[in-house]
């Protein structure tokens, strides 16, 4: 049975900071339809710093109270480190609701690899969960797979994404680790394991001391929320709705302007 307009439910979309724009993004350009909500948790960011068990915590109480307020069709979790902690008890805890996860892009890094050197740019977070450890073992292990946890990188992702000028250096610092020469073969996948990063691609790309894959699994996750959301074939996109809420109650006016430029309300 497929929706009408005036049934149609938002998607919200949740992410630490902003870097979950990139999802948004790609999610708009498929459910052209619906309303979107942006979460941004900037009150708790950055997540790498949280001891797990709190951080878990805080993330279900969120939850709690955004399922009550906003009643969304489905909720994209647009953060590495989110899904891969907090997923399982978000789907034990609202069993009816539909929870669309980031993880990272570890399958097809493999699958694309010529030279079997992939390596995974994320939080600490996500490099030390057993998750994605998980997922090297079940996809990847006829490669060799480095994983680079970077200290620094979403924070200095989040100054730049506002507009800030970012020091080449403190990035390449954060990035190097990636390139690896191993029996005459290099790196050719760098997976970006934290929404945040694709927005520096292009610096990543003019940094890099050889030419890499930079994979971003944004249009994947946008694929797969599109696939769970019900269709409605004379839906009108919603007047009321793509606003953005910030924990802290106070984004920056670069924050709100940003906003702005992806259509959304702060």
């Amino acid at each position: 049975m497929t929706a009408t307009a005036n049934e149609l439910k938002p998607v919200l979309v949740f992410d630490s900071g902003i870097g979950g724009l990139t999802v948004l993004r790609e999610a708009r350009v498929l459910m052209p339809e619906r309303g979107f909500i942006y979460i941004a948790d900037d009150a708790g960011f950055p997540y790498g710093s949280w001891e797990e068990a709190a951080l878990k915590e805080r993330i279900v109480d969120l939850f709690a109270k955004l399922l009550v307020k906003y009643d969304p069709e489905v909720c994209i979790i647009a953060c590495n480190t989110a899904f891969t902690l907090a997923g399982a008890a978000l789907r034990a805890a609202f069993p009816q609701m539909t929870f669309v996860g980031t993880v990272p892009a570890i399958k097809p890094a493999a699958e694309r690899t010529r030279s079997g050197l992939v390596s995974v740019l994320a939080t600490p977070g996500t490099v030390k969960r057993a998750y994605t450890r998980d997922l090297i073992q079940s996809f990847a292990t006829q490669c060799h797979v480095r994983l680079v946890g970077s200290q620094n990188l979403a924070r200095l992702a989040e100054a730049y994404i506002r507009g800030d000028v970012v020091d080449d250096e403190a990035i390449m610092t954060e990035i190097e680790q990636c390139f690896v020469e191993m029996d005459g073969r290099k790196t050719d996948i760098v997976v970006l394991a934290c929404t945040h990063y694709p927005f520096m691609a292009n610096i990543f790309r003019r940094l890099a001391p050889w030419p890499v894959d930079w994979l971003d699994p944004a249009e994947a996750i946008a694929r797969r929320a599109r696939s769970l959301v019900p269709q409605a074939a004379d839906a009108v996109h919603p007047d009321n709705l793509d606003f953005a809420v910030f924990t802290s109650g106070a984004p920056d006016f670069p924050t709100r302007r940003l906003m702005q430029g992806f259509g959304l309300k702060a």
